[in-house]
Parts: C-alpha cells; sequence; structure tokens
C-alpha cells in the first residue's frame, strides 16, 4: 500500500489553502518537509538569515494575500527567534502557520538538547498552539490549525511536530478543499441592528465613519466607499489603516490616531455619530481617551469578533458581524428608506477639513532645508510612487512622519508593525508581500536603526532576487526616544546616538543596488531607477538629526481637557 511521510502530508495539505512560500532556516529535525520540496517545485522554501525575519516575512505575504503565511522552523532557538514577528501578525491578525519540528519524542522532559515548553511560549501570541504526536493526526490537528488561523478574526497559529513524527508514515492524505473543513461565508448582521443602524444614521446631523482593518479583511472597501458618496458621510482611518478606502476620495480627511492628520481628529471631535466599521478603536487610534472620541458622541461598532466591541468606549449599538456583509445591509436598508434628509453644511466642514489638510502637506513639498526633512521625503515620495504601490513602514521617529503623509489607492497596500511598535519590521515584511504579490511595486520605509535589526535578509533577497526597493532615513540615533528626552528631560540624552555604515555601499556588497540622496530633487529618480531595476535596492538618504515628531505624551497636557 502507497504511504506519505509525515513530510509529505504536511506540505500537501498547506497546498489545499494556497501556500507556495514557505519561510525559515533549514534545520535537522523538518527535513521530511525538505525532501518533499525536493520533487515538489510548486511550494519554495525561502532560506532567510535570521528566524525573526521569517516571520515577518510570513506576515507580509499574508496581509497583502489573505493567504496563509508559513514560518518552517527547527526546535529550540529556531523557534524561540520567531516570536517577535509572530507577536507582530497576532496584533495584525494575520494567518500566520508556524511550523516547528520538534525534538523526538521520547527525549521530551529530559532536558534534552534544544527541548523548550514551546506552546507555552507560543500560547500568548497565537490563536492556537498545537503539538502533533502521532503521523496519522496531522491532517487533523494541521487543518483545525488552519481552520483557526483563517476563521473569524484571522491570526497565527502554532503547530509543533517532532522529528520523529514528520519522518512517520501515514496513509495519503484525501484532497479537501479549504471549504470542506472551514467555514468561508461569512456571518451576516442581526436584522434588528441593522434597522436601529439606520435609524441613527438617519438621525445623526454630522455622522462620520471610522475605517480600520478589518473592512480590508472583509473585502468591503467598496462599500465603505459607497456609504459615503450616497450619504455624505466623511470618513477617516484607524490608525495605520489608511489603505482601507481610497486616498483621493473627497470625503477623506486621513488617518486618526498617533502620528494622523489633525484634520482627521477635528472631525472626530465634531461627530455627532461615529460608524466604526471593524476597528478595536485600539490605543494608537483613539489614545483610550478623551481628545479625539468626546463624551456623548454616539459609536455604532462593527466587528467580526465581540470581545472588543464596547471594551474601549461605550457603544449606542454593537454589531458583531462581517465588515462586507454589514456594509451591504446598511445600503440596502437606506436605499429602502430614501435615506437621510441632511443638511450640506456637515460635508461642507468636511471638504474643508480636507483642503486644509492638503495645503498643509502640499506646503512641504516646499521644505528646500538640508540635511532633508522627512516631511520633504514623504512629499517626493507622494509624487514618484506608483498607486498600485505597496509601502511596508517601520517603527520609529523617521517612519512616524509617513502615517500622515503617504497616499494610498488601493487596499492592502500599506503594512505597519501596528500594536507591537517592533523595529525591523518593514524590510523583511515587504519581502513576504512582494513574493505575495510579484506584480506589485513594493518600498520599506525605515529609519536606520530599524533596517540594521534585519538588514542581513539583504542577502536573501538577493539570493532570490526579491525585488524590494528600501528607503534608510539615516540620522544616526534611535529618533522615537530621543524625542522623549528632548522634551520631557531637557535634553539630557543617553543610549540614543548611534553610527552606521554608508548603506548604499552596504547594498552593493551584497550584490543589490545602491543610492545615495542628498537633494530633494534626487529623491524622485533615486526612488524611479530602484524600482526599475528588477533588483533589490537601498536608498539611503540623510536627515535632519535634529527633527522629530512629537511624542505621544506631549500631544495633550495633563490638565488639558481635549
Amino acid at each position: 500500500m502507497d504511504v506519505w511521510t509525515g513530510g509529505r502530508a504536511v506540505v500537501e495539505l498547506l497546498k489545499a489553502e494556497r501556500v507556495r512560500h514557505m519561510f525559515g532556516i533549514v534545520g535537522a529535525t523538518f527535513l521530511d518537509v525538505l525532501d518533499t520540496l525536493y520533487d515538489d517545485s510548486s511550494v519554495e522554501y525561502i532560506n532567510v538569515r535570521h528566524e525573526q525575519a521569517a516571520a515577518f516575512m510570513a506576515d507580509g505575504l499574508a496581509r497583502v494575500t489573505d493567504r496563509p503565511g508559513v514560518c518552517l522552523v527547527t526546535s529550540g532557538p529556531g523557534a524561540t527567534n520567531l516570536i517577535t514577528g509572530v507577536a507582530a501578525a497576532y496584533v495584525a491578525h494575520s494567518p500566520v502557520v508556524v511550523l516547528v519540528g520538534g525534538i523526538a519524542l521520547d527525549h521530551y522532559q529530559k532536558d534534552a538538547f534544544q527541548e523548550f515548553d514551546l506552546l507555552n511560549m507560543f500560547r500568548p501570541v497565537t490563536k492556537l498552539a498545537v503539538q502533533i504526536n502521532k503521523p496519522e493526526r496531522i491532517p487533523e490537528l494541521l487543518r483545525g490549525a488552519l481552520r483557526a488561523a483563517m476563521s473569524g478574526r484571522p491570526g497565527p497559529v502554532f503547530v509543533e511536530i517532532p522529528r520523529d513524527v514528520l519522518s512517520g508514515t501515514l496513509p495519503p492524505v484525501a484532497a479537501l478543499a479549504p471549504e470542506r473543513y472551514r467555514v468561508i461565508y461569512p456571518p451576516p448582521p442581526h436584522a434588528d441592528a441593522v434597522r436601529e443602524a439606520v435609524r441613527r444614521l438617519q438621525q445623526a446631523e454630522r455622522p462620520l465613519l471610522l475605517v480600520g482593518g478589518g473592512v480590508t479583511r472583509a473585502g468591503a472597501n467598496e462599500l465603505v466607499v459607497q456609504l459615503s458618496d450616497r450619504y455624505a458621510i466623511p470618513m477617516i482611518t484607524a490608525y495605520g489603516r489608511n489603505d482601507a478606502v481610497p486616498n483621493a476620495h473627497p470625503l477623506y480627511l486621513g488617518p486618526l490616531g498617533r502620528a494622523g492628520a489633525p484634520e482627521a481628529a477635528a472631525a472626530c471631535r465634531r461627530a455627532d455619530l461615529i460608524l466604526v466599521v471593524g476597528s478595536r478603536l485600539a490605543q494608537f487610534t483613539t489614545q483610550f481617551d478623551e481628545r479625539y472620541l468626546q463624551p456623548g458622541t454616539a459609536l455604532i461598532q462593527i466587528d467580526i469578533d465581540g470581545r472588543d466591541i464596547g471594551r474601549y468606549y461605550p457603544v449606542v449599538l454593537g454589531i458583531q458581524a462581517d465588515a462586507r456583509e454589514t456594509c451591504q445591509a446598511l445600503l440596502n436598508a437606506l436605499a429602502q428608506d430614501g435615506g437621510p434628509d441632511r443638511q450640506p453644511s456637515w460635508r461642507q466642514e468636511a471638504e474643508t477639513l480636507r483642503a486644509r489638510r492638503h495645503a498643509r502637506l502640499a506646503a512641504e513639498a516646499g521644505v528646500g532645508a538640508k540635511p532633508l526633512k522627512p516631511q520633504r521625503v514623504y512629499a517626493e515620495l507622494r509624487r514618484v510612487l506608483p498607486p498600485e504601490t505597496i509601502v511596508a513602514l517601520d517603527a520609529g521617529a523617521a517612519p512616524a512622519y509617513g502615517y500622515d503623509r503617504l497616499h494610498f489607492a488601493q487596499p492592502r497596500t500599506f503594512l505597519t508593525p501596528l500594536d507591537l511598535g517592533g523595529l525591523g519590521f518593514a524590510f523583511p515584511a515587504a519581502l513576504g508581500a512582494k513574493l505575495g504579490r510579484p506584480e506589485a511595486p513594493v518600498v520599506a520605509v525605515h529609519g536606520d536603526g530599524g533596517f540594521l535589526m534585519n538588514a542581513q535578509e539583504l542577502e536573501t533577497a538577493v539570493r532570490h532576487n526579491i525585488a524590494v526597493v528600501t528607503l534608510v532615513m539615516n540620522n544616526n540615533c534611535w529618533g522615537s526616544e530621543k524625542a522623549y528626552q528632548k522634551h520631557f528631560y531637557g535634553g539630557r540624552y543617553i543610549g540614543c546616538d548611534i553610527g552606521n555604515p554608508r548603506y548604499d555601499q552596504y547594498a552593493r556588497l551584497f550584490g543589490a543596488a545602491g543610492y545615495y540622496v542628498e537633494h530633494p530633487d534626487q529623491v524622485g529618480d533615486a526612488v524611479k531607477a530602484a524600482l526599475s531595476g528588477g533588483g533589490p535596492a537601498i536608498i539611503e538618504i540623510p536627515i535632519d538629526p535634529d527633527e522629530f515628531p512629537t511624542p505621544v505624551a506631549a500631544v495633550r497636557r495633563p490638565d488639558e481637557r481635549r
């Protein structure tokens, strides 16, 4: 009778979910999986230089494709090196599948080589953590992990498979399409909830749409725009979710939050009803206080997961349902009722705020100081980046300016560390995104400190010819922390100043293209040349070492109410 190894079963089960890449560093515990790939070129193993980057790559791929991003690593440090990247996927609700080849079963509980309690290490940053202890259970438990990763609010999962289970045998696994073992149709809203939401929208004088990542995950982007268009409802986006609506829309006012648009914050304070679609209203969006969301403002919150509805702010109506299904139901109900009869003053107020934001950003395009200000760099990027460009923004001071200054035309084109705030995210996340959507231009935006955390993956990019352009704004410091010491500690700087190589030269050492830009009028040409080069490239831009965004704690004094 024909039999499969556990390693082949893993590969076949992942292929059913359209997995085409796995990320990790080769290890002895999972060679039965890699041996299967020797004869199956439909799945490529991307052999990276540090496992943290493998997790970031899987996260980036998952975010832009809505397919599982898969890590495959060995036990011990191979797995522990993943945790930061998996935490990024956890806060981003990315369906990352972590596969670890564990030590042999008969070595457990002996303090064996690379033996750690990985299940309990990964449980806080995953939706599910399991160990598979028999080859025959691989189909059941791996499908269960995929079900958890891809269902409801998505998220990462952890699966440990001991090396003797992977090398063991089982009967060939029956081919099952994903819809045979997990739900693929999203839950609709309750009819009474739709009626109540319509009633409140009809009564509101100054309604506002706050659009979050759940809109993109549900594919509700066009429906949200229809709500805005038909009923003159201005739109703002949650922090790091700028790509949820086309930023060129005449009623889009900008992103809310920590380094967001002050015009979006002004609209939020003025609204009498906020329709929150697919957002948890998390800290960097709201700061958990009253600076944006005012007491007495009515909130309708729509989310696929009821855990966060009304969690931070009381709601007048919570709707636990899919964002697309709910937006469609609202459009249908509003069309039947004729829609609200609203005075044009609110739309005019929104248009004034939008014009104010565009004038503010346009003025930055004339800043000619040297070294360059980050604001001018982003003005140049807005001018030259194609509308389909995927941008991965790192944590840190220089990238923080991008939240209010980058413009997006399509969903799944903006990747950020979100609530993790992890440096070193953008470059490997961009590599994963490029593998997931090779037809799209992909740009990673870093400060100098964050880039060096995973800069070794330039070798991975060159070896696999992953054509990502990385822009490094270099101020030779940890800018976010230096900003705090500047504002709150009288400029008593400790631990903030660092040194760097020339990153354009670093790129050339690895076989990538390198560019060094000192003048504003060189930025656009360098970006165009790098994007057209067909391979990985780094653009270094020295920026003003004294230019920092205002730290979040300084946005409002403790004695201020608003």
